[in-house]
């Protein structure tokens, strides 16, 4: 199938593992986050109080989260060009998975914070590893199919959490009658990335061109000349995707408990309504986010990247507008997360062949992995800002549908030319 070998779709598989379980144990905060917060708090979720404080703290851990991303990313970015793709791998899911079962421990929110903070240092540094992997191991043909199908495992990562969640916080009645344990049992499943980390290590080898490749991989080196513009125009595009992306999915559950609030349920049902609505808007921003990934294929062979990315983030801006404009019914607006899903989530599939593409083989796992946490860095900020003002009292919905002015200016970027065209143009081996 797409003409590849056993072996290629084994590494293909391993790094789509690697990432999906990325996602998986990066965004499990923030579905638990209106018990556990509340819980080592120790407030009442249901007292009006307790939801600015929630916000406050959601907000603000997955800023953090981002911080520790995007240091994770740079420092495990040079490691993988120092000690191989798959050994990087193989460190970076051990220090998610056991960080993120490390979680439903904590004592305290303080304690939680730093189990998150080295659990993102993995979630970041997964990324480099497993994209310098995949664009190595495939043929120059297939790089953009298995940039894509690698980014698949995104949605699939999110699937999982929601899931996860629906299960433990809602399905099974023995532990979600617990809501001060229910989001323990959920921070547990992210032991599972561990078993399958041993199994890829064992089975899957290093590139033949990076095992015989110069290491000594400098940051400094991706402002040369000769690749100034290709860092620059990498860090642009992953900074608007990341914005838009963390602006909109972080409050997936709180803009899903807003809705089912204004539903004026009886007061019993609301918990579950509320879970209801968050695996409803999950699960379309997750549908959504599969098809775009898978799009970006057909959309970047024929047109280009800097075309796609014009594309994408139009059509971001045209998404977030229409789902988050006043007036929409509460299941019209969850179901069309589905239309940020396919442009907001969507745009990501390119990047995993696209920032590898920009760089040679000695600085691919470094300049992407710079590129793409610059962005994080950048992003950090949002979610954190967009909790402050919510503490204020304004409307979530409200606040989102600004959002969409990142995208537009993510166009202005790229018809300005800072996004390097890459289509037609071998990986800089040689360079």
């Amino acid at each position: 199938m797409f003409g590849l070998t056993r072996y290629q779709w084994l590494v293909l598989f391993a790094a789509w593992l690697g990432w999906g379980f990325d996602v998986f144990d990066g965004l499990l905060f923030n579905f638990v986050a209106p018990l556990c917060v509340p819980s080592l708090l120790g407030i009442d979720a249901a007292a009006p109080s307790a939801k600015p404080q929630i916000l406050f703290w959601t907000a603000s851990l997955s800023s953090l989260l981002l911080l520790g991303w995007a240091a994770g990313g740079i420092l495990f970015g040079k490691l993988t060009d120092r000690i191989g793709r798959t050994r990087t791998l193989l460190v970076t899911m051990l220090t998610y998975a056991l960080s993120t079962a490390a979680c439903a421990f904590a004592p305290n929110i303080w304690v939680l914070a730093l189990f998150r903070l080295g659990a993102s240092l993995g979630i970041g540094g997964e990324w480099a590893a497993g994209a310098s992997l995949v664009a190595e191991s495939l043929p120059p043909k297939k790089r953009v199919v298995g940039g894509a199908l690698l980014y698949t495992s995104a949605p699939m990562g999110l699937f999982l959490a929601t899931y996860v969640n629906d299960l433990f916080t809602r399905k099974l009645d023995v532990i979600a009658s617990n809501p001060h344990t229910s989001w323990r049992a959920v921070f547990l499943t992210g032991l599972v990335p561990a078993i399958f980390a041993f199994l890829i290590r064992l089975k899957v080898k290093e590139p033949e061109h990076w095992a015989a490749a110069e290491r000594t991989p400098k940051i400094a080196e991706l402002f040369t000349p000769e690749l100034r513009r290709h860092t620059l125009g990498g860090i642009a595009m992953a900074v608007i995707a990341l914005i838009t992306w963390w602006s909109c999915s972080v409050f997936i559950p709180v803009i899903a408990n807003f809705l089912a609030n204004d539903m004026h349920a009886n007061p019993a049902d609301l918990p579950r309504l509320k879970t209801q609505f968050q695996t409803l808007g999950s699960t379309m921003f997750n549908l959504g986010g599969l098809v775009g990934t898978l799009l970006t294929v057909p959309i970047a062979l024929r047109f280009g990247r800097r075309p796609m990315f014009a594309v994408y983030y139009a059509l971001s801006a045209a998404a977030i507008m229409f789902t988050f404009s006043p007036g929409l019914a509460p299941h019209a607006r969850l179901y069309s997360m589905g239309l940020i899903g396919l442009t907001v989530f969507g745009v990501f599939g390119s990047f995993t062949f696209y920032l590898p593409e920009l760089f040679p083989m000695r600085l691919r796992g470094t300049g992407s992995g710079f590129c793409y946490n610059i962005g994080r860095v950048v992003t950090a900020a949002f979610p954190f800002v967009m909790g402050v003002i919510m503490r204020t009292g304004v409307s979530p919905i409200e606040i989102i549908r600004w959002v969409a002015a990142v995208p537009v200016l993510g166009v202005i970027f790229v018809a300005v030319g800072l996004a390097e065209e890459t289509r037609d143009k071998a990986l800089l081996e040689d360079v």
